[in-house]
């Protein structure tokens, strides 16, 4: 990953006034070539950004604030990179614009410019608070030792087919440019021969000193159990912990459905 044109890990200035230059994008083959992931994709799927701390001002100067959801496809060739779009929102702070549609449509085309792909821009969605859905794995017994991700813990039964949805609060990698810990929950629904419980929590434990983007760790879960695990459908949904107001949300499916925007006690 080239990381020179990025602002992560280097002091940087907060414009108050709209900079959409402000904004990065990094290509996701970056992180999808050394897993084998090329097209057609195995999966559909968004990467579902929360901002809690949108702020601009109104004609008169009056300012205004709202929450937004950015809805990026997982086709699309490029992410918006998480500090960039930090400090880009922050811009829109000192900025007078007439109505807040008009606030939308320059950050949908903005985002769009830099996915390479349509954004889905919301201000104001209702969030319900809520925990995830499905039964959660964190209180069981398993031995687990440090190191990088290890697809082998995986395992799944020979003949036992079901359909159930599983969750844990225990998902934490590094960023891949600043070494900080991201922090989430994450959950995992499928159908198909049974998914070994235990097996998929030490899994999920061993992200724990993974350097990689949000995005990038919910694609390698996805291909990693598709294949170990044989589900006819999986569905992998994260929900990270926000930084600087945002929350970023990746799921990755094979089912067609998409999850519900459910905002977690922790986020």
């Amino acid at each position: 990953m080239n990381a020179t044109n990025l602002p992560l890990g280097k002091n940087t200035d907060y414009p108050q006034n709209y900079a959409p230059e402000l904004l990065c994008s990094i290509a996701r083959r970056e992180s999808r070539e050394p897993l084998g992931i090329v097209e057609p994709l195995p999966f559909s799927g968004a990467d579902i950004w929360n901002a809690w701390e949108l702020t601009w001002l109104g004609p008169t100067g009056l300012p205004r604030v709202a929450t937004a959801r950015f809805e990026v496809p997982a086709t699309s060739p490029n992410l918006v990179e998480s500090k960039s779009l930090k400090l880009y929102l922050g811009s829109f702070a000192m900025t007078r614009f007439e109505t807040p549609a008009d606030v939308a449509g320059a950050i949908e085309a903005d985002l769009s410019g830099q996915a390479g792909a349509p954004v889905a821009v919301t201000l104001n969605p209702e969030a319900a608070i809520a925990g995830p859905e499905g039964r959660n794995i964190d209180t069981l017994d398993v031995e687990c030792t440090p190191g990088d991700v290890d697809a082998g813990l995986l395992a799944a039964s020979n003949g036992d087919l079901v359909a159930e949805t599983l969750n844990t609060h225990l998902l934490r990698s590094l960023c891949p440019v600043t070494g900080q810990p991201d922090i989430g929950s994450v959950v995992i629904r499928y159908a198909g021969p049974r998914i070994d419980a235990k097996a998929l929590l030490g899994y999920i434990v061993s992200y724990r000193q993974h350097p990689d983007f949000h995005e990038a760790c919910v694609e390698r879960m996805f291909v990693d159990i598709l294949e170990r695990c044989r589900p006819d459908e999986l569905t992998v949904f994260a929900r990270y912990q926000r930084r600087g107001g945002i929350d970023i949300n990746p799921f990755r499916t094979n089912a067609g459905a998409t999850p519900e925007d459910r905002r977690l006690w922790r986020q």
